[in-house]
């Protein structure tokens, strides 16, 4: 869900023989001059760690009080962890003061949509971590191989139990930013493809055809979905799931200019 006006549209494409381009006085990937852009990494229901990462977000900041800043969340704030419904709250009603914030559509939040229309994936969607997101919102666990009537019976109790504001939120969320010499989203996309004709499934799902490739994808594609222990820095993408529902760290990369820096739990 982007605010502050700037289109995340950019008629880029993404091509396997790219023509030569310039990328700042350096030649190195850079943000528009005067920006700082913090993007963070999947959250997965650990609203303490994001609560952390938010108070070394505004300490980092208070250091560029003249910069323009983006917040960019890369989706994937349900699920597995066990507080969904308050992360989900906290980016609704808290957002950070003085930041231009961005919210990506990840997998999971099209696992839990997806199921809030069609009570047949429910089982898919519990064993992927749809039961801790339920559980949030204090609803009872459910059993995975349950009947027709029963999956029907747990998306209209969701529905019952869902805010207004949390529905809105994520039926509001971007499928991917552009900034500067950098393009965000959740899991990647498919290459040699122009960024508007990207499929929803690719943004949000994809991972070897993108990962596996080496090519230049026009811009520095930054994005979560695939888990490491640390950050994933390649020439042309940079990873930052940390697999921070397991893990206890939640990682937050900085951009300014043409330096790169990682802030984490």
């Amino acid at each position: 869900m982007a605010r502050g006006g700037l289109s995340h549209h950019d008629p880029m494409i993404f091509s396997r023989k790219p023509k030569a381009k310039k990328r700042g006085a350096t030649g190195k990937p850079r943000t528009p001059k005067g920006r700082r852009i913090y993007a963070i990494g999947d959250i997965h229901g650990r609203l303490d760690l994001l609560r952390d990462l938010h108070k070394i977000i505004r300490k980092d900041a208070a250091k560029a009080p003249n910069k323009r800043k983006t917040l960019v969340y890369l989706g994937d704030y349900v699920d597995r962890g066990p507080q969904s419904s308050d992360v989900i709250d906290v980016l609704v009603h808290e957002p950070l003061e003085g930041f231009r914030v961005v919210h990506l559509k990840g997998n999971h939040e099209d696992f839990l949509l997806r199921f809030l229309d069609d009570a047949s994936i429910g089982p898919d969607w519990l064993i992927n971590g749809g039961t801790e997101t339920l559980e949030s919102y204090d609803l009872q666990m459910y059993d995975r191989g349950c009947a027709w009537d029963g999956l029907e019976g747990m998306r209209q109790d969701f529905l019952d139990v869902l805010p207004e504001s949390h529905l809105d939120f994520l039926h509001d969320l971007d499928r991917y930013y552009v900034e500067g010499d950098y393009l965000f989203v959740h899991a990647g996309v498919k290459p040699g493809v122009a960024v508007e004709k990207q499929a929803d499934e690719d943004l949000m799902w994809i991972r070897h055809e993108f990962l596996d490739c080496k090519a230049d994808l026009g811009k520095i594609v930054v994005h979560g979905h695939t888990i490491r222990n640390t950050p994933d820095e390649r020439p042309n993408r940079i990873g930052i799931d940390t697999g921070a529902f397991y893990s206890g760290r939640l990682t937050c990369l900085v951009l300014d200019g043409t330096r790169r820096e990682f802030l984490h739990t």
